[in-house]
């Protein structure tokens, strides 16, 4: 397991926090958006884009970039913010979010915006895109291709998926994680957005998963609990799931829903609401 600096630490919890901030501007802006669920994976998104995974803005579709699939689509605004602090595209269009003609749909399009992976609409589709993903990247020939960075040669394509706990509802996410273990894709981590609240409510009251660890294991997988806002325990995750190779690899990420403003924290309300503007200037 790597050693991290503080300062790579601090620097990935300020541009998690600088990420939020730009996310309640473009809900704001456009009145309509997903703050709840967007704000609970700030940590693990900045600590994947700024650390954990191989790309290339410049190369958005370079053959042996590492992919992130973000299943729960809605909380784009997350995924959008770090894409344009990446390079993808320049931080001033995040203020397009979710108008008329603008690359940053409400739901991520591949076709329109560098950067994104798969279509993520409907929930709960996500981790069966990355065992195709991961199957692919195994199967193919992995001598360096014209695209390979030399640097990067004989480094293995890895692929994440981020999910949320209200996706577990979903039967396709099990035929998925059922066939990740089957074919022992050491390459595919999932990291779970434990946040105990959905739409309509809290996740134990819609749909119970606990004991969600057990469940994991049980299919098979190499299973870890976090504190999903502790850059620290999210970075040391990342690197023991990465030296498994024998079989896939789950963050069991306990995270809080709305998590840095007060106002929205642990609040189904805020799974798809916009504020006004005195909650807007409250949670700034």
């Amino acid at each position: 397991m790597n050693y991290h600096s503080e300062a790579l630490i601090s620097d990935i919890s300020a541009k998690a926090q600088r990420f939020r901030l730009h996310v309640l501007e473009m809900v704001y802006n456009a009145q309509s958006g997903h703050i709840g669920g967007a704000f609970s994976v700030a940590e693990i998104v900045a600590s994947l884009f700024f650390h954990q995974m191989r790309l290339d803005p410049k190369k958005p579709d370079w053959v042996d970039r590492d992919r992130l699939l973000f299943s729960k689509g809605h909380a784009c605004a997350m995924l959008y913010t770090a894409l344009a602090y990446k390079g993808y595209f320049p931080v001033e269009e995040l203020l397009t979010f979710r108008k008329m003609n603008s690359r940053l749909q409400g739901h991520p399009d591949p076709v329109k915006t560098p950067g994104i992976e798969a279509a993520a609409g409907p929930l709960g589709h996500g981790i069966c895109i990355g065992v195709g993903m991961a199957l692919a990247s195994r199967m193919r020939d992995k001598k360096p291709s014209a695209q390979t960075a030399p640097s990067a040669m004989a480094a293995p394509t890895r692929v994440f998926v981020i999910c949320g706990d209200g996706e577990l509802n979903s039967g396709v996410i099990w035929e998925g994680v059922m066939a990740a273990a089957k074919f022992k894709l050491g390459n595919l981590t999932v990291i779970l957005d434990y946040n105990g609240i959905q739409q309509t409510g809290a996740t134990a009251d819609v749909m119970p998963t606990e004991p969600i660890a057990a469940k994991w294991e049980a299919f098979g997988w190499h299973t870890q609990e976090i504190h999903g806002h502790n850059v620290r325990e999210i970075l040391e995750a990342l690197d023991r799931a990465a030296e498994v190779h024998a079989r896939p690899s789950v963050i069991i990420a306990r995270t809080t829903k709305g998590r840095g403003v007060r106002l929205f924290e642990y609040d189904n309300r805020w799974h798809g609401m916009a504020p006004n503007k005195d909650q807007y200037e409250a949670a700034k």
